[in-house]
């Protein structure tokens, strides 16, 4: 997902690890998406619709 941020919106991103199955989506600071609370990893195509989102 980060080389497909990076290609299509020119920003890179980064990992950072954590434990207890968490994945989290912020953008400049701001929340976007939480497996933990969704109880599920996001579809590549979510977080391009809340990027867009963002960059409006």
């Amino acid at each position: 997902m980060a080389a497909e941020i990076e290609k299509k919106y020119g920003i890179s991103s980064r990992l950072i690890e954590s434990g207890g199955g968490v994945f989290e989506v912020c953008v400049d600071g701001d929340l976007i998406f939480s497996k933990k609370e969704l109880d599920r990893f996001p579809e590549h195509s979510e977080i391009f619709s809340m990027l867009d989102t963002k960059q409006s």
